[in-house]
């Protein structure tokens, strides 16, 4: 009989060696040879070769080849030899399902392991459903499911994303005794996490008798989802007092991404010093992480000392090290890292390209970010996405091009999102194009992804322009639509704690002698000559009304607390959840001169710092 072609389909495959009764298998003869009778089963001495064949064999046309010799010796029905084989076919680096369903099908009756492989299999497929469906027609069989399969048939809800299904399971779990399985509890609190129940999923984190580091990176992760990321932080030095458990290096990336989502830089370098004593820091996952954190904490010194320390750098690394430059106002610099990369022999990625086109946008480099559009795919191949395309849009309506911009996003490759939209939106607040911006809100409204943030842009076009009748028909707009706007946060990272504030906070302990250390800034700073930019304030109101409005903004709030808490010379730094306004950016320029601080504040555009007076934005954000 010949052998079976490697290139044979997995289906065809099973009925050709299953309408057969021989087989050869040149290489292994002495193994495959032995009574046909099943029930009398093989000698030991020749049971367990073939079992250990089975799970060596790294050839699938050779693991068929055995299923075939199984048939012949009506061993097919034997667990001992089925379960391996089921174990080798169905599960990677084979993980032909199609086969391994259909042979599963003939087996008389499988167990609560070959149950398990099959809904495992389906749990890493691209038909977790079918996992589901399997460990229901288990329970229908009789068959009781053990905590393994309760772990496998989870990640098959995670992945379908049934809540139902996942609380029968829960259910399932407790009726049969399984709730002291850690592991298992642990897949079912990131099944609640990704199912944004998280209250459920801290619930199942207290109920579990043994934390072990996995629990407590899942809980991290939690927070995370949750938006709980200052929270996600304290659990850093929960774990690190736990007897039990200690952080690995999945518990450094995520608090070095918590660290990068808040600007805590403290905090970072913290997470930085743990990982070398661990000898996680010459990971370069760890290292990419830490550029990235670094770069989104404003100090690209430290992600350059990082990026230079590192003796293998991949795509990841040099684009880390891209957008982290590009985000920060060196455009030109950016450019170069991406010159560099290529030289080095990295191929860019998508990815890359957006990076780098970033840069261009941030830095008004517009010959520059056409060039680099149009060689993504005649160079490289890489056809654009929307991220791509949102740059180039944002780099023309910076530039003024507003209706090249407009254009350009018609006759995009694909279909405009409300993120593309909005950029366009933003050109239109910095160029006062009014009727532009009620054809970008329609086109929101369209997409129905029109959020407060989208009027506030268009709010802002109409104040400019003095046109308050304007400014009264969109806010009754807004009260009709039921759309309200929440307050801009700022945050600032204080020995090792995170500080929020909103406009006009009486919140923060502190509040009296902050709002007296802002009130003698703006002193000191109207004295240097600051004026406030009253075009910021969105209501019809008098001059000094707008003022006094402008003058507890968040982020002034942020530098008031910095400049009352630290010493003389100490840069602050503050993170910032919307866009920087006018006023605020005038008002930290000359901060900075007056007070010789250097004020890096990080908006949802771009890093801004700030020093002697200048920004390094150059008043281009």
């Amino acid at each position: 009989m010949r052998a079976i072609s490697p290139h044979c389909s997995s289906v065809s495959a099973f009925r050709w060696l299953s309408s057969h009764a021989a087989v050869r298998v040149d290489n292994h003869r002495q193994c495959l040879t032995g009574p046909t009778n099943h029930t009398s089963h093989l000698h030991t001495e020749k049971t367990e070769p073939l079992i250990s064949l089975i799970k060596s064999t790294s050839s699938k046309p050779h693991l068929l080849q055995i299923h075939a010799h199984l048939i012949r010796k009506s061993l097919f029905q034997d667990p001992i030899f089925f379960s391996p084989f089921l174990f080798g076919i169905a599960l990677p680096p084979f993980h032909d399902l199609g086969y391994a369903s259909q042979v599963f099908s003939k087996f008389r009756k499988p167990d609560v392991f070959q149950y398990n492989i099959m809904i495992r299999a389906y749990g890493m497929s691209d038909s977790p459903g079918n996992g589901f469906m399997l460990y229901q027609e288990m329970l229908r069989s009789g068959v009781s499911p053990n905590s393994l399969t309760s772990s496998f048939v989870t990640n098959c809800c995670i992945k379908i994303g049934s809540l139902f299904g996942g609380l029968q399971i829960h259910a399932r779990i407790l009726r049969d005794g399984h709730q002291s399985d850690g592991r298992l509890l642990t897949t079912l609190m990131d099944f609640y996490s990704s199912n944004e129940k998280y209250t459920e999923a801290c619930k199942v984190f207290d109920e579990m008798s043994h934390r072990d580091t996995i629990a407590w990176n899942v809980l991290i992760s939690v927070y995370m989802r949750n938006r709980r990321t200052r929270d996600a932080l304290g659990l850093f030095d929960m774990m690190q007092s736990s007897y039990d458990c200690q952080s690995d290096d999945v518990t450094c990336l995520m608090l070095l991404q918590a660290c990068a989502n808040l600007n805590a830089l403290a905090f970072g370098e913290r997470v930085h010093r743990y990982c070398e004593e661990h000898g996680f820091d010459k990971a370069m996952n760890i290292c990419n992480a830490l550029i990235t954190m670094y770069s989104r904490c404003g100090c690209l010194e430290k992600a350059f000392e990082v990026f230079k320390g590192m003796t293998e750098k991949d795509v990841v690394s040099w684009t880390a090290m891209i957008s982290g430059l590009a985000s920060n106002g060196y455009g030109r610099d950016a450019i170069e890292a991406f010159r560099e990369m290529q030289r080095v022999g990295v191929s860019p990625d998508d990815q890359t390209f957006t990076g780098v086109l970033s840069a261009c946008s941030h830095s008004g480099l517009l010959d520059e970010g056409r060039m680099f559009f149009n060689s993504m795919s005649k160079e490289f191949g890489i056809s654009p996405n929307i991220h791509h395309y949102g740059c180039v849009v944002d780099l023309m309506g910076r530039a003024g091009m507003v209706d090249e911009a407009y254009n350009l996003i018609n006759s995009m490759k694909v279909k405009p999102d409300a993120t593309i939209w909005r950029t366009l939106l933003g050109a239109c607040r910095i160029h006062h194009q009014a009727e532009l911006g009620e054809q970008v809100i329609e086109r929101l409204i369209e997409l129905k992804a029109q959020e407060a943030g989208d009027y506030v842009l268009l709010l802002n076009i109409y104040s400019s322009l003095g046109d308050w009748g304007k400014v009264v028909n969109v806010r009754k707009m807004m009260k009709d639509r039921g759309i309200q706007t929440n307050p801009a946060c700022s945050t600032i990272e204080f020995r090792g704690k995170i500080h929020e504030f909103v406009a006009n906070d009486f919140s923060h302990p502190r509040k009296t002698e902050i709002y007296e250390t802002l009130d003698e800034i703006n002193q000191q700073l109207r004295i240097a000559g600051y004026v406030a930019e009253t075009v910021a304030e969105l209501h019809n109101v008098g001059t000094e009304d707008k003022q006094i409005a402008l003058s507890y903004h968040s982020e002034k709030l942020a530098i008031a607390f910095a400049v009352l808490s630290t010493p003389p010379g100490t840069s602050i730094r503050v993170a910032k959840d919307l866009r920087i306004c006018v006023d605020c950016h005038n008002f930290a320029k000359i901060l900075s001169a007056v007070y010789s601080r250097e004020v890096i504040i990080r908006d949802r555009n771009r890093f801004h710092h700030f020093r002697e007076g200048r920004c390094s934005c150059n008043d281009y954000w």
